[in-house]
């Protein structure tokens, strides 16, 4: 496979884990609810001029598909990042790329509840290693401290988002949409928007200035339009499963940049934790033989998490 191939996918994690420095330099300079809403209002704004005229060819579909489109816009981009911005204001970007690396493994427990997937060795077995490597994160390195309910709620609205996200990407592959995938982002992108709306008029409002319209910039542009691209490329090239597997990647990214910029600490338990994170993750994605023999015939289909 050419290692150009390889890619987008990492551009893509790339920019994401740089996003979750953005949620911490949000922190102080504008509100969760006013960037939540903000950056999809910019992407619906540079999109619409391109996707609307293939949008409204396809409006059959859609008038068939909203309520859909409609819970894909509020677990995807509504709840996955609006609760991520929240989550910055009581724990680290360090924590929150290693929560984050979660998506793909919980993406594999979500299709074994809804999509009836028969529960592969590495999914038991990385499920309950990650669940380790969690617990000594979310207790700062002292598991016990959950007991006494010792936790940041950032901590716990991270874990929240990413199942959002792991089970959008469920929803994604049990709801087979007939119309081209550009139009599908801009539809739930344009439903995100109306969830946000309440919130932001609810305030605190915060005024665009100088000091935070590159943060909105970075979140409604790179954040949002690009890395959808690039990640759609990914699975168009690699396929989604392969894909996926480059999310593990987020925690030392959001690590390094983490450190770079903001002059976070990296603790021995994030360490730790991370890497019981990860370890349970790989083994998920690449332990792929299930605990019960499959009927003839069938075959376990590919993984969207995104």
């Amino acid at each position: 496979m050419p290692l150009l191939h390889f890619l987008p996918p990492l551009g893509a994690v790339l920019i994401w884990s740089g996003n979750m420095t953005i949620n911490q330099l949000t922190v102080g300079s504008i509100a969760p609810s006013s960037i939540a809403f903000l950056r999809w209002v910019l992407a619906l704004a540079v999109l619409t001029p391109f996707v609307l005229p293939v949008a409204w060819r396809h409006r059959e579909a859609i008038r068939r598909q909203w309520p859909k489109l409609a819970v894909l816009g509020l677990l995807g981009m509504a709840m996955w990042q609006g609760l991520a911005y929240v989550a910055a204001e009581t724990t680290s970007a360090t924590n929150m790329g290693i929560l984050a690396a979660m998506v793909p493994l919980l993406t594999v427990l979500l299709s074994a509840l809804i999509l009836r997937e028969a529960p592969s060795l590495g999914g038991t077995l990385g499920g309950l290693l990650a669940l380790v490597g969690v617990s000594l994160l979310l207790g700062q390195g002292d598991p016990r401290s959950l007991l006494a309910l010792e936790v940041s709620l950032g901590d716990l609205l991270m874990v929240v988002a990413a199942t959002c996200y792991a089970l959008y990407g469920v929803m994604l592959k049990r709801w087979p949409l007939d119309m081209p995938p550009w139009v599908v982002l801009y539809l739930q992108a344009a439903f995100a928007t109306l969830f946000l709306l309440p919130g932001y008029l609810l305030g605190p409002m915060t005024p665009v200035d100088d000091q935070n319209v590159w943060l909105i910039l970075y979140a409604g542009i790179p954040a949002s339009i690009i890395t959808t691209f690039l990640w759609m490329r990914a699975i168009r090239q690699i396929g989604a499963s392969q894909a996926s597997i480059f999310i593990n990647l987020m925690p030392v990214f959001s690590a390094l940049i983490a450190m770079a910029l903001l002059g976070e600490r990296v603790a021995a338990y994030h360490l730790a934790g991370g890497a019981l994170v990860l370890a349970g993750v790989i083994m998920a994605q690449t332990l792929t033989r299930p605990l019960r023999p499959r009927p003839a015939g069938t075959s376990r289909p590919d993984l969207d998490p995104r």
